[in-house]
This record gives C-alpha cells, sequence and structure tokens, in this order.
C-alpha cells in the first residue's frame, strides 16, 4: 500500500499521546527539584524524603494493576480522561499538603493513633493521589498505540510519545525552580498542575476507536488492521479461538512473567535517576535551586534521542528477517550494554560534575530505548484486549522495584553521610542501576526464548 494515500491521522494520536506523557512526567518531577529546598525547610532526612517517594511508587504499582484492567473494561478514551483529572488534582494538591497533613494528623491523633510530622504526611497523601491517576498513562497509552498502529509501527510511535516523558524532564528543570523562586512553591506544583486540563480538552475532541473515528480514512483503517491476524495465520493458529482476559489467566504465560521481570529489575533504575539525581548534585557538588537547570535539562535533553532512536532501532533487525519480537530483542541485548557506563559517573566525578552528568545521560538514554521496546513486546504477543492488562500488571512490577530503589538509596545515603562518605553510597546505586538491564534481559530470554504469540485470549 501506498504510504502517502494511507493518511497519516494515526501520528496526530501518538502526538497526544506523547503530551500527555509530557504532562504526566512534569507532574511527578517538581517534588524531585524543590527537594532539596522543601528538606531544609520542613527538617526532612533522606530517609524521610524516600518515604515519600517511596508512597508514590508503592500507590503507583498498586494502581497500575488495576489501571490496565480498567482501561480494557472504561475503554481508551475514558479511561484516559479519568486518569488525567485525578492526576492533575493530585499534583495540585501538593501545594496544601500543610493544611492536609495537618487534618490527616489531627484525624489519626483524635483515634489514638501513630502520626507522622503534618509535612511528610501532606506531601504522602498528595503523592498517592498523584500516583492514582498517573497510573493510567502507560496502560492508556499503549493501548491507544495498539489500537492505532499496525505491529511495525509500534515501537517507533512508543519510543515518540515515551520521549515525552524526557521532554517533561527537560522542561521541569527549565521552569519549576524558576516559579519557585518568584513566586513559591506552592505555586509550582499549581501552575503544573494545572496543564493536564488543557490536553484533556484535545484529547476528548480528538480521539476514538479507530472504526469509530471519522477524521481516519478507510485507508489507514486498514493499514492499521492489515497484520491483526498475519501471524497467528503463518503460525497455523486458530484465530477463532476466544477466552476471558483475567488475571488468573495472565499470570499463567511465561509472556507476562518476562515482561514483569523486565520492568521490575529496570524501572527502578529511572525512578532513581528521576527522583535521585536534584539530592545528587546537591550532595555532590552543592548546586541547588537554579543551578540545576542547565545539567538537569541537558541531561534529559539526551534522554529524548535515545527514546525515539530505541524505538526505531528494532526495525534494523526485523528487516533482515526477524520477527517483531526477536527484533526487539536483539536490540534490547545492545540497550543492555549502554547503562555501563553509569560504573565510571563516581570515579571520574571529580574532574568535573559535568562528567556525571553525561554519563548518566547515557544510561537515562538506554533506559528510555528499552523501555520504548519492552512496552511493545506485550502488544506483540497479547491481544489488543488483554494489552493495558498486561501493562499494568508490569508497571506494578516496575513500580514496586521502584519502591525498593528508593528506599534502599534512602537508607544508604543517610547511612554513609553520617560516616562521611555519602558518595560512597551514590557509588553503590549507580553499580546497581548500570547492571540492570543485563540481568533483566537475560531473565526474559530465559522465559521467552522464542516468539511465542498468545493465541488463546
Amino acid at each position: 500500500m501506498n504510504q502517502s494515500s494511507i493518511g497519516k491521522y494515526r501520528w496526530t494520536i501518538c502526538g497526544l499521546l506523547f503530551f500527555a506523557t509530557t504532562i504526566n512526567y512534569l507532574d511527578r518531577q517538581v517534588l524531585s527539584l524543590l527537594a532539596p529546598d522543601l528538606s531544609k525547610t520542613f527538617g526532612w532526612t533522606n530517609t524521610d524524603y524516600a518515604n515519600i517517594t517511596a508512597v508514590f511508587q508503592f500507590v503507583y504499582a498498586i494502581s497500575l494493576l488495576f489501571a490496565g484492567r480498567i482501561v480494557d473494561i472504561l475503554g481508551t478514551k475514558s479511561g484516559y480522561t479519568w486518569a488525567i483529572i485525578i492526576w492533575s488534582l493530585g499534583a495540585m494538591m501538593h501545594a496544601w499538603s500543610l493544611y492536609i497533613g495537618h487534618a490527616f494528623v489531627s484525624a489519626l491523633a483524635w483515634a489514638g493513633m501513630a502520626a507522622v510530622p503534618f509535612s511528610i504526611a501532606g506531601f504522602m497523601i498528595s503523592r498517592a493521589v498523584l500516583a492514582i491517576g498517573e497510573a493510567g498513562n502507560f496502560p492508556a497509552a499503549i493501548k491507544a498505540t495498539a489500537e492505532y498502529f499496525p505491529k511495525k509501527e509500534r515501537s517507533f510511535a512508543t519510543g515518540i510519545f515515551n520521549s515525552g516523558a524526557n521532554v517533561g524532564a527537560v522542561l521541569a528543570p527549565l521552569t519549576v525552580p524558576w516559579i519557585a523562586e518568584h513566586w513559591g512553591w506552592e505555586i509550582a506544583f499549581i501552575l503544573i498542575g494545572a496543564i493536564g486540563f488543557i490536553w484533556l480538552f484535545a484529547w476528548r475532541w480528538l480521539y476514538n476507536k479507530p472504526e469509530n473515528n471519522k477524521r481516519l480514512s478507510k485507508q489507514e483503517l486498514e493499514y492499521i488492521n492489515s497484520d491483526t491476524t498475519d501471524v497467528l495465520t503463518a503460525a497455523g493458529e486458530d484465530t477463532s479461538v476466544k477466552g476471558k482476559v483475567t488475571w488468573a489467566r495472565l499470570f499463567g504465560y511465561k509472556q507476562t512473567w518476562a515482561f514483569i521481570f523486565g520492568k521490575f529489575m529496570t524501572d527502578g533504575v529511572w525512578w532513581f535517576f528521576l527522583f535521585w539525581l536534584p539530592k545528587y548534585l546537591e550532595a555532590q557538588y552543592g548546586m541547588v535551586k537554579t543551578e540545576i537547570m542547565l545539567p538537569l535539562a541537558i541531561l534529559y535533553s539526551m534522554v529524548m534521542f535515545g527514546s525515539i532512536g530505541g524505538g526505531w532501532f528494532p526495525t534494523y533487525f526485523i528487516k533482515k528477517g526477524y520477527t517483531h519480537y526477536d527484533g526487539r530483542m536483539k536490540a534490547m541485548l545492545v540497550i543492555a550494554l549502554f547503562p555501563l557506563v553509569v560504573l565510571a559517573a563516581q570515579p571520574l566525578g571529580g574532574i568535573s560534575f559535568w562528567i556525571p552528568v553525561l554519563l548518566i545521560g547515557i544510561g537515562a538514554s538506554a533506559h528510555q530505548a528499552w523501555s520504548a521496546n519492552i512496552y511493545t513486546t506485550v502488544s506483540d504477543m497479547f491481544p489488543k484486549k488483554a494489552v493495558a492488562s498486561v501493562i499494568g500488571i508490569g508497571g506494578m512490577a516496575g513500580g514496586l522495584g521502584g519502591v525498593v530503589m528508593s528506599k534502599l538509596g534512602g537508607a544508604l545515603f543517610d547511612h554513609y553521610k553520617l560516616l562521611g562518605h555519602i558518595q560512597t553510597g551514590y557509588t553503590i546505586m549507580f553499580a546497581i542501576c548500570a547492571v540492570s538491564y543485563l540481568i533483566a534481559w537475560s531473565i526474559m530470554k530465559l522465559l521467552v526464548p522464542v516468539y511465542k504469540p498468545i493465541t488463546d485470549l
């Protein structure tokens, strides 16, 4: 089919997913950028901050398990709508964390229960609401990609919308510290949180399922559905076999467990970079407030290229005759080698802060390249009606991996800070980040050594 006659509306949908993911990461990164100042203002230790971030990650993990199911039940349009409403409100709630915390702690005291300081309790509650909403982003976005793109374009489309995470990570340090310095930290949370409601209008106007979207041409719809049954038919499978999608059934597939282990081992690395880099620059180099704007903006600009390039990379192997899944796994093995450069961040960090920033930028870029592909392995192997549910299960595992990394980091940093060697804590954490991807790839390959799509759902 001639590409010029197909139409390009599916890329408009990809653009919507890109902007939603940008907003998603803008909202979640505000706290990490303000953490050095908020820690001083409220007297938080590294463990206190780790507990606040861990609440987000834990609630996010549990919510992802249900978010995927809810998106599959409600449909992509309604599921995404509710997700962004909840997370935008949660983001804005941070501005009133002290009042929320005071009310919560007072209620606990009235009930005769132990409590934490107002500021910690308030931020924990706000992070929990943010996490519940943000959990819907990736299940809905991956499901929309499966609906609007044939398999051969999905990793590239995923790489593009997933790069929104990096754009959000770039825009946040360029805007949040400035807003906080001039208008106060509360306004930073309110302004950034309100952006989601602007996106919501565009989403409600432009998105419908492909078969119901009048803006989509007949030719483009046929192109989107061109490979729906190709793989199953070629494999000699009975495409008429149907089954109900339940968690019990999904957990029975090795393909599900491959995704679970891949996410658990690697998502925590990204969470660590996202939530702890501002604290690292403060602890190692004394950089605070607007001083961190340029280094973080450059680092996350690098990451954007990793996401898009990583989404394109499997096509090199696919054109050589590999299946979509096998081509992605080949690409992911190569990608898994790049984070090893993070091992040199601390040994060379004494020369200039730019060296760890650039090396971590390479590692973070590799994560986004990995992420663009691991998400797409799900739509390679599972039917569309199960995609969001599997993404939710794997996302839960990734969130729990993030909890482990955050709690481990906070404990190590406080421990070595007391010994006067906080840099050792970062050396240990960077080493974990460096090797996680090779471990994850090995487990995934062991579980699913060859491409085997699910045909009985």
